[in-house]
């Protein structure tokens, strides 16, 4: 009967004379590592706090101020009442907008982070 052969991947750990670069720390939950991820994540959840706060501010002013100045409705540019050009029609091209900010913002604090955690010994391959 033939013998087991256990296989496995390449080894994670380097050898002891080079020094690991930090991906390592977060891919074995170091604690460096974990204040590494948390960096990134408390980046992330800011850019996305900010961002939705912009939009409750932005979006949520517009029927207030239609509630609290009616002669608003009555405007008509273009013979399209202010109120349905306002959040029917120009509302769209703004929510493309945040969510074309937010992407570019989230992939720059990605490179960030990648940037942080790359090995230093790289020579930007």
């Amino acid at each position: 009967m033939a013998e087991r052969v256990r296989v496995t991947g390449p080894p994670r750990h380097t050898p002891a004379g080079r020094a690991a670069n930090r991906l390592g720390d977060v891919h074995e939950q170091t604690a460096l590592g974990d204040v590494y991820l948390r960096s990134l994540l408390r980046a992330q959840l800011g850019l996305a706090v900010r961002l939705l706060v912009l939009l409750a501010v932005t979006l949520g002013v517009l029927p207030l101020a239609f509630h609290l100045w009616p002669s608003l409705s009555d405007v008509r540019p273009l013979g399209i009442p202010l109120p349905w050009l306002l959040l029917g029609v120009l509302v769209h091209p703004f929510l493309l907008l945040l969510a074309w900010r937010y992407v570019r913002s989230a992939e720059r604090n990605e490179r960030v982070f990648t940037d942080l955690v790359s090995d230093p010994d790289e020579d930007g391959a």
